[in-house]
């Protein structure tokens, strides 16, 4: 019993982590093949996992459709492609037809590849606008007014003056209508100080406060972030429930995407300038941790792990580092402005070293995993 106990507890984590990764991978992938298919490039395979097939078949077009073994991501392979990355395959492409060579990826004019490569990360934020959008229109946004219940002694607002029952009005300028709004400001402002108005009985009051870097625990893992040292109102009237029509669920999904965008991409660029730590950095391990944490919440909350997750490997995708679409796209960037593209060397070099950090991220992320599995 007690090993069919673990099994249980093991697949509460695989089976999440496997449905939101797929749902992930399967709409990256999918942007490149329909952006393809639509510029006339012939596509060989469509695999969701990586290694032996499992299952697959060959639609009427030729394309080998695949779920593979190791469901860690997914690839699609053009006609022309040495393989899942794109790498060209020289020998092959010489010996085309003409024909043949016009539906291959690289046959194709610098900007059908582009917007070819740009296809999956833009895939992932729509995915990303999609998903919030059904949450915000099925189960509608809750809103809980920015009051302030308590304050902690000895922190950031605490000593600004903030005192239990102030209505936080604005930040910096920004009108604040919920303690969401609040939140996303205060917790990406650590230690950068916060003019804040706070409504006060009849009148409002200028403080300025400086929130604090702390590690806090959430649904998706730890994280650290700029605190006030506050808690919210726990009146049942400061909160509600807004029902949102189709056009206003898509304009907060899109502000909410945006948000997420803004977030992480802070987060990355301030990873390359020293100001974040790298130690919230993830890998499978941890996402599938998470997963199956959110798992047991229930299916929105899962769609919503499955929304962030798409931001960030949008994002990430972007990055300029070779292997990566931001990597084929800076290619491709350097080829329409010499009118020519890369040496095939100076590709393959960068290939390398595109494999070589991607290969190190990936140790990284899955040692940070472990040391935080270690840890709890």
């Amino acid at each position: 019993m007690a090993i069919l106990g673990h099994v249980g507890s093991l697949l509460g984590y695989v089976v999440p982590f496997i449905f939101v990764l797929s749902i992930v991978v399967f709409f990256h992938e999918l942007g490149h093949f329909l952006v393809g298919r639509w510029c006339g490039v012939k596509v060989d395979a469509f695999s969701i996992g990586f290694g032996p097939e499992i299952a697959g078949f060959v639609d009427r077009h030729g394309t080998r459709w695949r779920i593979a073994l190791l469901p860690l991501g997914g690839y699609v392979k053009f006609h022309g492609d040495a393989n899942g990355a794109s790498v060209p395959d020289s020998e092959a492409i010489a010996a085309m037809p003409e024909s043949e060579r016009r539906i291959s990826f690289f046959g194709q004019p610098v900007r059908n590849r582009a917007a070819i490569v740009a296809a999956g990360p833009i895939a992932n934020f729509l995915l990303a606008i999609v998903i919030f959008a059904g949450i915000f229109w099925t189960q509608g946004r809750g809103v809980l007014s920015p009051r302030v219940n308590t304050v902690a002694a000895g922190e950031a607002a605490s000593q600004a003056g903030m005192q239990p029952g102030d209505l936080i009005v604005s930040i910096d300028g920004k009108a604040i209508s919920s303690w969401a709004d609040m939140q996303r400001i205060v917790q990406s402002s650590a230690d950068v100080p916060l003019n804040i108005i706070v409504q006060r009985g009849s009148k409002d009051v200028t403080l300025v406060a400086t929130p604090r870097k702390r590690e806090i625990e959430t649904p998706f893992g730890k994280n650290k972030v700029g605190l006030l040292g506050v808690t919210a109102s726990n009146d049942p009237a400061d909160w509600k429930v807004e029902d949102l029509g189709p056009v206003e669920a898509i304009k907060a999904s899109v502000n909410e995407t945006w948000f997420v965008i803004e977030r992480t991409g802070a987060y990355i660029g301030g990873l390359f300038v020293g100001k974040e730590s790298t130690d919230q950095i993830s890998g499978p391990i941890r996402i599938a941790e998470i997963s199956g944490q959110v798992a047991k919440i229930g299916i929105w909350a899962l769609l919503n792990l499955a929304a962030i997750l798409s931001i960030s490997i949008g994002l990430i995708n972007l990055v300029p580092v070779p292997l990566l679409d931001g990597g084929h796209l800076l290619y491709y960037a350097f080829e329409a402005v010499r009118g020519k593209p890369l040496s095939e060397r100076a590709q393959e070099f960068g290939f390398k070293v595109g494999m070589a950090l991607v290969g190190a991220l990936m140790i990284f992320a899955t040692f940070n995993d472990i040391l935080n599995l270690t840890k709890g």
